[in-house]
C-alpha cells in the first residue's frame, strides 16, 4: 500500500484534453488550418510542449498564435472540463484512509482552481504548479522537493499519469510509477498500468 499518492492533472485526475484539442482545433481553423481533432489529442498526450513544436515546424504557427490559443482554452475550459468518473471518490478514499495525495502538474493556478471547484482541494496535502518554476517533467525535482517537504519514504509514493514523462519524472525521482492509459499497453516506464479509476484501488 501506497501511502503518498502524486497525481498529475490532465488526463489523469480531469478529463481535460478533449477540451484542450478542441480549443487549438478552433484556433487553427481560425487560421485556415484543418487538423482532425485526434492527431492534436494524440500530439498533446506528449507534451504541450512537444504540440507547439509540431505544429509550429508543420505550419509556422508560433507565439501569437500560442497566445491565441491559450485565450480561446481559457474561455471554455472551467466550462466543459471534468474530474474523470471515480476521481473523487478516490481522492476522498484515500484522504480519509490516512494517506497524502499530491498534485504535480505543469499548468497554472488553473489546475487548483478546478479541483476545488468540485470539492477536491481537501484531500490534496499539497500542490506543484508551473509557478513553482521548477524544472519541468521528466526531471525529479518537484517530487524530489515533496519528499523533502513532507518526510516521504520514497518505496511508499507512486506517481499516477498519462504520459511518459510523468512517469519518467517519478523514476527519476526513485519513487513507483502508475501509467493511466486509455487501453492495456505495456509502457517501459511504468511500474503498473491501468486504464480506469477502480484498478486504481487494486494498486493503492
Amino acid at each position: 500500500m501506497y501511502k503518498h499518492i502524486m497525481w498529475d492533472f490532465d488526463g489523469t485526475l480531469f478529463d481535460t484534453y478533449p477540451v484542450m484539442a478542441g480549443a487549438f482545433k478552433d484556433t487553427l481553423d481560425s487560421k485556415g488550418i484543418e487538423e482532425p481533432l485526434e492527431d492534436i489529442m494524440k500530439q498533446m498526450k506528449v507534451s504541450m510542449t512537444h504540440t507547439f513544436k509540431h505544429y509550429g515546424e508543420k505550419y509556422g504557427i508560433g507565439d501569437e498564435f500560442i497566445a491565441a490559443y491559450n485565450t480561446r482554452r481559457k474561455e471554455i475550459e472551467f466550462d466543459f472540463s471534468k474530474p474523470f468518473e471515480g476521481i473523487a471518490e478516490i481522492c476522498k478514499y484515500i484522504h480519509e484512509s490516512g494517506r497524502r495525495n499530491y498534485l504535480y502538474t505543469h499548468r497554472g493556478q488553473s489546475s487548483i482552481t478546478m479541483l476545488e471547484s468540485y470539492g477536491l482541494t481537501g484531500y490534496f496535502s499539497d500542490f506543484i504548479t508551473s509557478e513553482h518554476g521548477f524544472e519541468r517533467k521528466p526531471s525529479p525535482n518537484a517530487i524530489q522537493h515533496l519528499i523533502r517537504t513532507h518526510d516521504i519514504e520514497p518505496s511508499e509514493a507512486i506517481m499516477i499519469g498519462d504520459r511518459d514523462l510523468d512517469l519518467e519524472s517519478g523514476k527519476n525521482a526513485g519513487i513507483s510509477s502508475c501509467y493511466f492509459a486509455d487501453e492495456m499497453v505495456e509502457n517501459p516506464h511504468a511500474d503498473y498500468v491501468v486504464t480506469s479509476v477502480e484498478e486504481l484501488y487494486k494498486i493503492i
